[in-house]
C-alpha cells in the first residue's frame, strides 16, 4: 500500500524543493575536512563543486516526490523489505552460492536496545529465505567474500562470521543467534562496507564534508590487511558498490532531504580529479550491492521509525534495482 494515500504530506518548503519543482540543476559543493582527514587532505585545499542532476521525472514508482529524472529512468521496484514494523534496514550485500547454486541478498537491520538481524532474500523470487540474530549493531554495511561475512560492529569496527555457520543458522526455523568469530577488526571507519574479489572496502560517514575509505585484502582466515592508500569519498556516504571499473556511492542524511548517487570512475583517489556523475535519489538511501548485473539499493525510510512522520520525503518499503550498465555509462 502506498503511504502517500494514508499519511499527511507537508509542503516542500526547503531550499532544494524549489529547484526540484523547477526541474533545474543545482551544484553541490562538497567542501570541508576534519582532523581525521589530515593525512590525505588539507583543510585549506580547494575542492571543486560537483553538479548533481536534479531535474525531476514525471510519473515515478515510489512514494513522495520524484528524486530525479535520471533516477526514475533507471530504477524500479524489487523485493519488499520484511520486519519494518520493528527494525530499521541499513546495509545490503550479496552472498553467492549460499546453498548449492542458490544466491541471497543479505540485509542488516537494527532496533536500538535489541539484537540486530541479518535477513536473507532470494533475488530470483524476492522471497525471504530466513533471518538470524547477531549482537546489537547499527549494521551500516555487510558483505561476503573468501568464506566469511563481514558486518559493521562498532563505529570503527568490522565483525566477521563464518559463512558455513551462517548458512546453517539461516536454514533453521525462527531467528537463531550467530556469534561473531574473534574480536572485531578496528578500522578507520566502518559506516559502510562492501567487497570486490578478495578486497573489502570500508569508510567513514561524514555529514560535514568529504571523508575517506580504505581497501583491505581479505586472507583465507578472514584477516583484513590494510592497503596503505586512502580514497576520498563524497559527503554523507551511506553505502558503496564496487565494480571492476567504478565506485557507486549512496549518500543521504535526514528524512527531509533527497539523497544522491555518485558514479565514480575508479583509478583516481581524489574526487576533484576523478571522472564522475551525480544525480538525486530518494531520501534515506542506505546500502547498495550488485547481483546479476543489477544494483540493489536499500532505504530506511519505510521502517517504523520514519514512515509515519509527515516530514519523511519518500517512504520506501522495497529494494530498488537498476542495471549496472545504466549507471556506469554515466561516467
Amino acid at each position: 500500500m502506498r503511504f502517500s494515500m494514508t499519511r499527511r504530506r507537508v509542503a516542500l518548503t526547503l531550499g532544494l524543493a524549489g529547484l526540484l519543482a523547477a526541474g533545474t540543476a543545482t551544484t553541490v559543493a562538497l567542501t570541508g575536512s576534519d582532523a581525521s582527514q589530515a593525512a590525505t587532505t588539507s583543510t585549506a585545499a580547494a575542492t571543486r563543486a560537483i553538479s548533481c542532476s536534479t531535474a525531476a521525472g514525471g510519473k515515478h514508482f515510489y512514494d513522495g516526490p520524484s528524486a530525479s529524472k535520471v533516477y526514475d529512468a533507471r530504477f524500479s521496484n524489487s523485493a519488499a523489505l520484511p520486519k519494518l514494523a520493528s527494525y530499521v534496514p541499513q546495509g545490503i550485500g550479496t552472498w553467492w552460492n549460499w546453498s548449492g547454486s542458490k544466491d541471497l541478498l543479505l540485509v542488516t537491520m537494527y532496533h536500538t536496545g535489541k539484537q540486530s538481524l541479518i535477513v536473507g532474500i532470494d533475488p530470483t523470487t524476492n522471497k525471504v529465505v530466513g533471518d538470524v540474530a547477531i549482537a546489537e549493531t547499527h549494521g551500516g554495511g555487510i558483505t561476503t567474500s573468501m568464506g566469511w561475512a563481514f558486518v559493521q560492529g562498532s563505529t570503527n569496527g568490522i565483525r566477521k562470521y563464518k559463512l558455513s555457520t551462517l548458512a546453517a543458522a539461516m536454514k533453521k526455523a525462527g531467528t537463531p543467534y550467530v556469534k561473531a568469530v574473534g574480536s572485531e577488526r578496528k578500522v578507520y571507519g566502518a559506516s559502510f562496507l562492501t567487497s570486490y574479489g578478495d578486497s573489502l572496502w570500508s569508510g567513514k560517514f561524514n555529514d560535514k564534508g568529504r571523508d575517506k575509505m580504505y581497501e583491505y585484502k581479505i586472507k583465507s582466515n578472514g584477516t583484513l590487511v590494510t592497503v596503505n592508500k586512502a580514497w576520498e569519498i563524497p559527503t554523507k556516504t551511506q553505502g558503496l558498490l564496487v565494480t571492476k571499473t567504478h565506485f557507486v556511492f549512496s549518500t543521504s542524511y535526514g528524512r527531509t532531504n533527497l539523497g544522491n548517487l555518485y558514479v565514480v570512475r575508479r583509478g583516481q583517489p581524489d574526487l576533484d580529479k576523478a571522472k564522475l556523475s551525480c544525480f538525486r535519489a530518494p531520501s534515506m538511501s542506505e546500502g547498495i550491492t550488485e547481483y546479476g548485473g543489477r544494483a540493489y539499493l536499500v532505504f530506511e525510510s519505510g521502517s517504523y521509525a520514519y514512515r509515519s512522520d509527515p516530514k519523511t520525503k519518500n517512504v520506501i518499503t522495497h529494494l530498488h534495482k537498476a542495471t549496472i550498465s545504466s549507471l556506469t555509462s554515466l561516467a
